[in-house]
């Protein structure tokens, strides 16, 4: 559909919680398409929440297909009001965002979760994680309760500048 432009702190409106999307409809799809496109569109990029392209909704796209640090992997996925069913051995490492360009910082997240959702057909999934894959999906509940990973770092000596890569 459309290729999104990505709010960066400080703006407010990623520090909201969102509101429920309820029935898959072609509204729902449409930022299903807009979340996968605006991500395939940043390299790197793993995962989108719908407020970082400024929807108030609980929707999120995530792919870590062939990322180094991947275990699990469910492939691409857009997930519409999506819970945490649980959640297991936290583990410390180094995150980044798409909405907090200049900065990464130490995130302690669990290694393994369970995540239920809606996909895009109108049913249910259920996602079992762990190592990255697990980390992604838990940045990405986070952005729908209005969290960033700066909310989450270890310490105010945990966060760092991010590195630029040629």
């Amino acid at each position: 559909m459309a290729v999104r432009s990505v709010l960066t702190l400080p703006d407010p409106f990623l520090q909201r919680p969102s509101a429920k999307v309820g029935t898959v409809d072609a509204g729902a799809l449409a930022l299903a398409a807009d979340l996968l496109d605006t991500m395939r569109h940043r390299p790197a990029c793993v995962g989108l929440a719908a407020p970082q392209i400024g929807v108030g909704l609980r929707a999120f796209a995530i792919d870590v297909t062939g990322h180094r640090k991947a275990q699990s992997c469910a492939g691409e996925l857009v997930l519409f009001d999506p819970e945490l069913l649980s959640a297991e051995a936290p583990a410390l490492a180094r995150e980044g965002c798409l909405s907090i360009p200049d900065l990464t910082g130490d995130v302690a997240r669990a290694t393994l979760v369970v995540v239920r959702g809606t996909g895009t057909d109108g049913a249910e999934r259920i996602v079992e994680a762990d190592a990255f894959e697990a980390r992604a999906l838990l940045h990405e509940l986070d952005h729908l309760d209005g969290f960033l990973f700066l909310d989450r770092v270890s310490s105010a000596h945990s966060v760092y500048r991010r590195k630029v890569y040629r």
